[in-house]
């Protein structure tokens, strides 16, 4: 099983400085590996026909779908109050607020991290140190604010297996611009955090 890391997109055609499919896609080309469809508020057909364009832009089981039906998908990242799929995945993710209680999920994400204008006056940030006592030996992904590459170094170097950004990418004039720095600055500080323990 491979746990998402690197820069991991969340999707809002709302927020989009364009298509959808085109942020995503120049996303992608800026280093993004992986990406969680949302929109959840679309009917099941339109949904799921991102699903399958998206799919075409990513690497194999690279895409996971927000809630507990995968539109045939191979993964999926479930808020805190959604049941388990009822499809067989191969990897479930689940967005946590504190201490990760798992049952079969594979990673969560913890959030905010940082203080976020995607979601103002949620919190209060957690800050990367506290989000990694949180999470223990559970994998994570840091969430919320991470719109910097001083923040994205701030998380590897706290041990995230990656940064799950929304805002930054999603509003970019140019999103594969702003993912390969985050996704630079986040290897960087991961490379050094790897070298210094051993």
């Amino acid at each position: 099983m491979v746990t998402p890391s690197g820069p991991v997109l969340l999707t809002d055609r709302k927020l989009a400085a364009g298509s959808l499919i085109s942020v995503v896609a120049r996303a992608v080309r800026g280093g993004a590996a992986w990406v969680i469809l949302r929109e959840r508020d679309l009917p099941y057909e339109q949904r799921r026909a991102l699903a399958i364009a998206i799919q075409d832009l990513l690497p194999p089981g690279r895409l996971i779908v927000a809630g507990p039906d995968p539109l045939g998908a191979d993964a999926v990242h479930l808020a805190e109050a959604d049941p388990l799929p009822t499809a067989e995945v191969s990897l479930v993710g689940r967005s946590r607020h504190g201490a990760p209680e798992l049952s079969i999920e594979d990673y969560v994400t913890l959030s905010p991290i940082y203080s976020t204008s995607t979601k103002p006056g949620y919190g209060p940030p957690l800050g990367p140190s506290r989000a990694a006592a949180l999470a223990g030996e559970v994998p994570w992904l840091a969430l919320g604010g991470i719109d910097s590459p001083e923040r994205a170094a701030a998380c590897a170097e706290a041990g995230a297996h990656g940064i799950a950004v929304l805002g930054a990418i999603m509003r970019a004039a140019d999103p594969e611009r702003t993912t390969r720095m985050l996704a630079s600055a986040f290897a960087g500080a991961g490379g050094k955090r790897l070298g210094g323990s051993a």
